[in-house]
């Protein structure tokens, strides 16, 4: 089996995912901020950031998936495609817009902390639902995850960071659709290719942004050939690239692994917006950022005992 023979190759990949998600969060921010493109003027608006990443990313993932995999690459039941697109517009749509608005209206540190409180309101509807056990490890990843969000986004000490309730509150909407995309696609990629689920997320977030925003709205905006190559490259980064290294690691490593290297990604990008985007990190904030990686470990590491048997409760929640 590959991840016995080669596992450092699995840690790798699923670095090399949080590498480039942590690259997505600090290029979009300079965007924001016309820093990279040209100034202020040649800014770009987080919904076109968040349309043009879904839209650019199917338009190359679709060819793709009919030129290696062939016609029958995509054959899925119509009520599972419905709930692909209910996915990708409730799900994929939501959350990268509400993320790259949230860093637009705050920092990336702030964002990106709210957004990994997903997880724990995962496991929150997980023992609401009496699929898992509200057990003293999950008790405990819980509240070092409140306390670090309470840290990193300023509410202790006098840190130098943009606290917007707005900001801090469409953050959390980023978490909530985060965390919704989790555990509505889980039994949709239990059961169906992942690269054929995400291909009709993808559409469905695609067509969802074409009614929101139409092309000729986009087109009225003007924007160059410049900004226009920046928004093919960041749609690679943020999700070709990234879901490509996620899932060979997932050859590699089981999925428990995956998800706790993944937690790299807020590391990277607090550090990108530090030395690129002039975001000062206080040692209060840094201790915040630790505490919400240390839930999100905690609360995804497997229990040692009385932990549940495998169930397959969580597939009805696709249904």
């Amino acid at each position: 089996m590959p991840a016995e023979a080669h596992p450092v190759r699995g840690y790798l990949a699923i670095a090399g995912a949080a590498f480039c998600w942590g690259v997505a969060a600090t290029l979009g921010k300079a965007v924001f901020n016309g820093r990279l493109i040209g100034g202020a003027a040649a800014s770009i608006h987080p919904l076109i950031l968040a349309q043009t990443r879904t839209t650019f990313s199917f338009l190359v993932l679709c060819p793709l998936i009919f030129l290696v995999r062939g016609r029958n690459a995509l054959s899925m039941p119509r009520a599972d495609v419905l709930r692909c697109f209910v996915l990708g517009v409730a799900g994929v749509a939501a959350s990268n817009y509400l993320y790259y608005l949230a860093i637009e209206k705050t920092t990336v540190a702030t964002a990106i902390i709210m957004q990994y409180t997903a997880p724990v309101l995962v496991l929150l509807y997980m023992v609401a639902r009496r699929l898992q056990r509200a057990t003293m490890q999950r008790v405990l990843g819980v509240a070092a995850a409140l306390a670090g969000v309470v840290l990193a986004i300023g509410l202790v000490g006098r840190g130098h960071i943009k606290l917007n309730p707005a900001g801090v509150l469409i953050a959390e909407g980023a978490a909530f659709s985060f965390a919704f995309y989790n555990v509505f696609g889980h039994g949709l990629v239990a059961r169906f290719d992942r690269w054929s689920v995400l291909t009709y997320v993808l559409l469905g977030a695609t067509l969802f942004w074409l009614v929101v925003n139409p092309p000729w709205k986009i087109a009225a905006a003007h924007y160059s050939g410049r900004q226009w190559a920046f928004l093919f490259v960041f749609a690679c980064v943020s999700v070709l690239a990234p879901f490509s290294l996620y899932f060979t690691g997932l050859q590699y490593l089981d999925a428990t692994r995956a998800i706790v290297t993944s937690c790299l990604e807020p590391v990277f990008a607090i550090l990108f917006a530090a030395m690129f985007v002039a975001e000062r990190l206080t040692w209060m904030q840094v201790a915040g950022v630790v505490l919400v990686v240390a839930a999100t470990v905690i609360v995804q590491l497997p229990e040692r005992k009385g932990a549940e048997p495998p169930t397959d409760a969580t597939l009805a929640m696709a249904e």
